[in-house]
């Protein structure tokens, strides 16, 4: 198996846990040993129960943000749960500095990815390296489900 092969396999597992653990594990304190220092506002390990979400809507559709900080290890870390109406997309293709997995949970829709488009179905798992373009649009009458998980790696 091919090292982005390995990559892609296990942002697949991992990201198929979190959803079925009830999406992503941050937010809530968990009791430390010895707090370090510097590490107030960090998530830390925890549940977060999608009722306790920040609810984001727009005209195409509407997002439940789980995560959005830093963490120890990392930085601008994201973790959301959108619907997206009919023929919309969240925004226009895009790319940023950090690493990102979408999970399409349900409907179809149309990939983007580096000036190229794929066919998205219910399942599918696109990995996008720092710096890529890419997006997600609803092609289909029904709505389209996604979650999302991204971050940048801190410099040591």
């Amino acid at each position: 198996m091919s090292q982005r092969q390995c990559i892609l396999v296990t942002g697949a597992v991992l990201i198929g846990v979190l959803l079925s653990a009830s999406w992503l594990a941050s937010g809530a304190k968990a009791a430390k040993d010895e707090p370090s220092e510097g590490d107030e506002g960090q998530l830390e390990s925890g549940i977060i129960r999608s009722d306790e979400a920040r609810k984001v809507t727009g005209d195409w559709g509407k997002m439940g943000i789980f995560v959005d900080g830093d963490s120890k290890h990392s930085a601008n870390v994201f973790a959301g749960a959108a619907k997206i109406k009919a023929g919309k997309a969240l925004h226009p293709t895009h790319k940023h500095p950090g690493e990102e997995f979408l999970v399409l949970t349900k409907g179809s829709g149309e990939w983007f990815l580096n000036g190229e488009s794929f066919p998205a179905k219910q399942g599918d798992v696109m990995y996008v390296e720092p710096g890529d373009r890419h997006g997600l649009r609803n092609t289909s009458d029904e709505p389209l489900r996604f979650f999302v998980a991204k971050w940048e790696t801190k410099d040591k």
